[in-house]
C-alpha cells in the first residue's frame, strides 16, 4: 500500500520509455469543489476502459488545487484520492498520516 509520500517518487512515475505498473493520475483546478471530486471518481472508475493501455496497470488518483471549498479535502481523502495543495512554486501532498489511497 502506498503512503502519501511515495506517490510522486521515481518508482512511480509513468515513463513510456519504462513503464511502470502503478500510475498516478492527477486532476487539477484553481478551486476544488466536491462536484468535483465526484467527478474525477468518475473518470477514474473508467479510465482502464478509456485508455486501454493502462488496463494492467495499477491507478491512484490524485486532485491538484490552489484552494478547496469547504468538504472537497475530506470528499477527497475519503475516497481514496491524494490531495494536493499548491505552495508557493511548490506543491504538497496534504492528505492525513493514516491516509491510504485507493487503487484503481
Amino acid at each position: 500500500m502506498l503512503t502519501p509520500s511515495q506517490c510522486l517518487t521515481e518508482e512511480f512515475c509513468d515513463d513510456r520509455s519504462h513503464p511502470r505498473r502503478k500510475m498516478v493520475v492527477i486532476e487539477v483546478k484553481t478551486t476544488l469543489r466536491p462536484q468535483d471530486v465526484k467527478k474525477f471518481i468518475e473518470k477514474l472508475n473508467h479510465i482502464k476502459q478509456w485508455v486501454p493501455r493502462y488496463a494492467d496497470n495499477i491507478i491512484y488518483g490524485g486532485v491538484a488545487r490552489l484552494t478547496a471549498a469547504a468538504g472537497a479535502e475530506e470528499m477527497a481523502e475519503s475516497r481514496g484520492v491524494f490531495s494536493i495543495r499548491a505552495t508557493g512554486n511548490s506543491a504538497a501532498i496534504v492528505n492525513s498520516p493514516v491516509f491510504r489511497p485507493r487503487p484503481w
